[in-house]
């Protein structure tokens, strides 16, 4: 949506953020909106005169490369020359050297994990502002297997480890500072400080909350969609969706309607529920669309869980354009039974846009660059779009984390048990079935999910947790139930803690929950004989067990 994206940067002072490929790089996006203040992040390719906006201060990340590597990911010499802050951290203090006379070479220890840095005072005020409110050492996180044996010229040094003696540096007269540390993760106590500061510098309004944005974002949408033109919505009952479109019913009242496709791989009752929901507590209309055989009949067979979206995002975009073209010959018919009995009425547009609740998240993880992050997961609502597709998309979250979606749907009224629900795909259950798709797949899949629920809530865990859900594993397994052997499949259950959706860990219950838990799974879903627990972390793991890709993933490196 590049009108209101556009939009966005004439309301707000903006920090670009040039990604070069770190796993932390969307964490320096976060610390920056949590002090209230808009950011963007692009490839670190980006040319700033090709930028239609100019940015209060630049943010260069982390890397998985080295700044010495053939090929290695180079930022625009432009940066330095914008007139504005420059901070670096860990490759982007290394890439700010490479550019200023310095040298990186490899160290002969890897340095990754806890670290104490010793703040250097230079007597220069301008050059101590990153670390002014600091003490003498602070605790930081180190990750890096380079590091700088040569100060770039007219630079000082502001920081130092026993292990790395330019672990901060600033310029003499320009405002361009690094870090080698990693300021953005918790694992730096300090860190939030550290951005803070560096905003400081940049002298940018700390005015970007979901309060000011609502009356903004209706603003935008009102001039984007126009007086006339209608909308019609994506609503798969999850949180985002379902504030979408209370923003945009806001916005244009009864010109959007609400579709809410039953794919065939939504969970236990989910689309009487979403009805429910959005008709009694959100004043949203909605109709339900029964598609069930067309998906699970394109989905036959299909294993690939990238394929799966893909699949499932087209047959969305066919089933939503089927569905505007029915409610638009319905307008039509309705407008001239009004014509001929001479109502005096107020003309209808035609449904223009498709509105969906892409977050940043999906944006940031569905995009590869050259060098930078490796696509992790193509969502459906962001890379399954066909090319071709009538209606012209409306994301009016696409700049928002979850949290901040959360906050904006409890002040647009949406009840707390409503914004609090957990996350769902918009693949739904297809892509937590590790294998070929199937109705009494799904069925099995529903039952188990259903069970899980429950119980969460009964056990009151379920606002602690931030996703939890089921997965039916390719794999069978032994088992002997009412002393029959038993040759049946494997449940698999997430739990996960998370304020960003892009870090997180997994949640640890009571045995004795675990095990009544288990107990019912078996015993009352048919095909079940065995549950396991998923207790990975993100990172390494993702949170949706298919959410990646191996494809295009560059070499390990510890930045």
């Amino acid at each position: 949506m590049p009108a209101l994206t556009e939009a966005i940067h004439s309301q707000y002072d903006s920090i670009l953020i040039l990604d070069f490929g770190s796993q932390y790089s969307h964490l320096i996006t976060r610390r920056c909106r949590e002090l209230n203040v808009y950011c963007e992040m692009l490839p670190c390719t980006q040319k700033i005169s090709e930028l239609d906006w100019k940015p209060s201060g630049i943010i260069l990340s982390g890397s998985p490369y080295s700044v010495y590597d053939e090929g290695a990911p180079r930022v625009d010499p432009a940066v330095f020359e914008a007139g504005v802050p420059v901070l670096g951290i860990c490759y982007g203090l290394q890439e700010i050297a490479w550019n200023h006379g310095g040298k990186v070479d490899p160290h002969d220890r890897r340095e990754y994990g806890k670290a104490v840095i010793d703040v250097v005072k230079t007597g220069d005020p301008r050059m101590d502002r990153l670390f002014k409110d600091e003490p003498s050492q602070v605790p930081v996180w180190m990750s890096h297997g380079d590091q700088l044996s040569k100060l770039p010229d007219n630079f000082k040094v502001i920081a130092r480890t026993p292990t790395a003696p330019f672990a901060a540096i600033a310029h003499e007269t320009k405002d361009i500072f690094g870090v080698q540390f990693h300021a953005e993760v918790t694992h730096s106590p300090r860190g939030k400080e550290l951005f803070s500061a560096f905003i400081d510098i940049c002298g940018v309004r700390r005015d970007w909350n979901m309060g000011t944005f609502i009356e903004k974002e209706v603003a935008r949408i009102r001039e984007f969609v126009g007086p006339t033109a209608r909308v019609l919505g994506a609503i798969s009952g999850g949180v985002d969706s379902s504030v979408a479109a209370k923003l945009m019913h806001q916005a244009i009242g009864d010109r959007f309607h609400a579709v809410m496709v039953d794919n065939g791989v939504l969970r236990a009752g989910e689309a009487k529920q979403v009805d429910e929901m959005l008709n009694k507590h959100l004043g949203v209309n909605v109709t339900i669309v029964d598609a069930s055989d067309l998906f699970l009949s394109r989905l036959e067979g299909v294993e690939d869980p990238e394929q799966k979206r893909k699949i499932i995002g087209n047959t969305f975009i066919n089933v939503f354009e089927a569905q505007a073209a029915k409610l638009e010959k319905q307008a039509e018919e309705e407008e001239a039974e009004a014509k001929r009995l001479g109502s005096q009425h107020q003309p209808k547009g035609k449904y223009e846009f498709l509105l969906q609740g892409t977050l940043y998240p999906d944006v940031i993880e569905s995009i590869s660059f050259k060098g930078p992050s490796a696509t992790i997961k193509t969502h459906h609502n962001v890379g399954g779009l066909l090319a071709d597709m009538k209606l012209k998309l409306i994301e009016p979250l696409r700049e928002l984390f979850k949290d901040e979606v959360r906050e904006l749907g409890k002040l647009l009224g949406i009840p707390a048990h409503l914004v609090g629900r957990h996350p769902f795909p918009g693949p739904g259950l297809a892509i937590r079935i590790l294998g070929p798709v199937t109705r009494s797949q799904v069925a099995i899949l529903q039952a188990a999910d259903s069970i899980y629920i429950e119980e969460i809530r009964k056990g009151g865990f379920y606002d602690q947790i931030s996703q939890a859900f089921a997965v039916l594993l390719p794999v069978r397994a032994v088992g002997v139930q009412g002393d029959k052997r038993t040759y049946d499949q494997v449940i698999a259950l997430r739990a996960a803690q998370t304020t960003d959706f892009m870090t997180a860990t997994w949640f640890n219950f009571p045995h004795d929950f675990l095990s009544n838990l288990s107990n019912r799974i078996t015993n009352e879903v048919t095909g079940i004989n065995r549950v396991v627990m998923d207790i990975s972390s993100k990172p390494p793991a993702t949170i949706e067990v298919s959410d990646f890709s191996s494809r295009n993933r560059p070499a390990p490196h510890p930045c």
